[in-house]
């Protein structure tokens, strides 16, 4: 095939200069497509945004109203800590705060210095990591047998039962455990019926800890139960479809599937737990003080309670309270950068 003049090789010919954009065309057709300001670009004004969303501020109002009335106002009496604070210098509490004394650091070194609150402390971390390891796992497991069943029906009445003890108050909760381990209980008295010796478990200081640990599983493992199947919710049922043609047996399709989109609510709760690890519980165990003992039962927030309302020492048990409050503070934020080493999100992003 012959070539005409000014084709190439393949047939084609070349672009004209009157075809060919110069560079100065190229720039102003590129300034035109692109905004002046780009980091600005797709964002809302906050004032369109506050006309826009004002009926959920005006929703949300009194909630944020009551939040800041009883969570964060109660921080400003933590100054007390600082000194020797005694509520009848004044006509009353809060201008008492501005006549006590100060002491500086006196009372965290009086913390550090009391036997008491070391076995407080004790009590308190034996029964986080005892709840961790006996408690924690239940609701998951507990989960994945719910969503196993087949019928909705049979799964809602399961689920229904086992979230129902969440109502129910520690009162209530340590009445039912009285009333079957305790030593007029029911089990006690079928085996003294039988010629067997009976038992009080409620009264038991060294197995007082399990005791407890079985109260809160009763209590609460149903409201675990209930994040985890939402969360197994939002798995695709096309990743079980896919497992299974690939052979993968119902173990398998838990471990490489279940397990993995269950990684991000479990990190984000255990997070959670470890900064309420020194909150161990305050209602279940004052119940029960006087059966086993303060020497079983005291725990942080027992303790605090016992030296501010009860010995009237409020400097002291807030004292106590900041510094429980500030480990918590740090345990989250440990727990929630070991959280990021593993690839999961935590609390929040990095």
């Amino acid at each position: 095939m012959s070539l005409t003049a000014g084709s190439r090789p393949d047939g084609t010919r070349p672009p004209t200069a009157v075809e060919e954009p110069t560079a100065a065309v190229a720039t102003a057709a590129v300034k035109e497509r692109v905004p002046r300001r780009t980091s600005k670009a797709g964002k809302v004004p906050f004032r369109i945004r506050l006309r826009r969303d004002r009926a959920l501020i005006l929703m949300t109002l009194p909630v944020i109203l009551l939040l800041l009335l009883f969570n964060y106002v109660p921080l400003l009496g933590n100054v007390v800590a600082f000194q020797d604070y005694d509520p009848y210098v004044s006509s009353n509490g809060v201008t008492a705060i501005f006549h006590s004394p100060w002491v500086g650091v006196e009372q965290f070194s009086r913390m550090l210095d009391d036997p008491l609150f070391w076995s407080a402390a004790k009590n308190t971390v034996v029964l986080f990591v005892l709840q961790l390891v006996l408690f924690f796992p239940i609701p998951i497991a507990l989960a994945l047998l719910i969503n196993s069943v087949v019928r909705p029906r049979v799964r809602a009445v399961a689920q229904a039962i086992m979230y129902l003890p969440h109502f129910f108050s520690w009162v209530l909760v340590v009445t039912v455990f009285q009333q079957i381990f305790g030593g007029a209980g029911i089990i006690a008295q079928t085996l003294e019926d039988h010629g067997l010796s009976g038992f009080d478990l409620m009264t038991d200081a060294d197995l007082f800890k399990y005791l407890v640990t079985a109260q809160a599983v009763w209590k609460d493992a149903g409201w675990g139960i209930i994040v985890f199947l939402a969360a197994l919710a939002a798995v695709s049922t096309d990743l079980y479809e896919a497992a299974a043609m690939d052979g993968a047996g119902r173990r398998r399709r838990m471990w490489h599937v279940t397990l993995p989109a269950l990684r991000p609510v479990i990190a984000l709760l255990l997070v959670l737990r470890v900064g309420d690890a020194l909150s161990v519980g305050f209602e279940q165990f004052l119940l029960q003080r006087y059966a086993v003992g303060a020497g079983a039962s005291e725990v942080l927030d027992t303790y605090v309670w016992n030296m501010g309302i009860q010995n009237g020492d409020f400097s002291y048990a807030a004292a106590v309270g900041l510094a429980k409050g500030v480990i918590g503070v740090c345990l989250v934020l440990g727990a929630n950068k070991f959280a990021h080493l593993l690839g999961e999100q935590g609390v929040y992003k990095k």
